[in-house]
């Protein structure tokens, strides 16, 4: 089987991110246990394996997939963790209910917290790297995603933290003001260098589906 229609995870240790949001000026520590992260946003091909739908707007085996709702990636980490024999992490998925179990031991979409840790990989600047050198972006995309893993990784080992497709991450991004609205991380193939920083956040519903959204799946470490 083609290595990309398999998740490769990486183990990332704990320790303590501060967040921040440029609209509310607020910012927040949060401590992490230890826990794992895809190496790359989840391609085309394990998606296709693991759903039988190929719902890309480009095509290509190691392309990442895109145009995938946070439902989507939801239900894709579920039926991944089934197909491996783990449990999976989310119960009552449908509507705009859902849990998160968190004693399973299945795939899941990473905190906002677990995806800024695991792309500073230990650096404070807003970039692990030059730009060019690890991220597709506007000025050098073409206006299109590229294969997963073709530019620098980070010194843990991820690639495409930056640039390429915007990442789904767990978190609510502001309930009060934004009700079910998710987080969205990292930056895409078709954003200027401003949006493709560590800290960036951004905002989605989570049916939405867009040609520069994506995501990568993380797993709890059990004790």
């Amino acid at each position: 089987m083609d290595a990309s229609a398999e998740p490769e995870m990486i183990a990332v240790p704990a320790g303590q991110v501060t967040l921040s949001d440029r609209r509310t000026q607020r910012s927040w520590a949060v401590e992490l246990d230890p826990y794992q992260l895809a190496a790359h946003p989840i391609t085309q091909t394990l998606y296709a394996h693991v759903t039988g739908e190929r719902p890309s707007t480009a095509h290509g085996d190691r392309l990442p997939v895109e145009g995938v709702s946070w439902w989507d990636a939801v239900r894709f980490c579920n039926a991944l963790s089934q197909r491996e024999g783990f449990t999976p992490a989310y119960r009552r998925v449908g509507g705009e209910d859902i849990e998160r179990d968190m004693a399973a031991d299945g795939y899941r979409l990473p905190t906002e917290a677990e995806w800024e840790h695991a792309c500073r990989a230990g650096t404070a600047g807003p970039r692990y790297g030059l730009l060019d050198e690890i991220a597709w972006h506007r000025g050098n995309s073409a206006e299109t995603t590229h294969e997963v893993g073709g530019k620098r990784p980070n010194l843990w080992g991820f690639h495409d933290m930056l640039g390429n497709v915007w990442e789904w991450c767990w978190d609510l991004y502001d309930a009060e003001v934004y009700g079910t609205y998710r987080v969205l991380r990292g930056g895409g193939w078709f954003d200027e260098h401003w949006s493709c920083r560590a800290s960036v956040r951004r905002r989605s519903h989570p049916t939405f589906r867009v040609d520069d959204v994506g995501f990568r799946i993380a797993r709890s470490v059990t004790r």
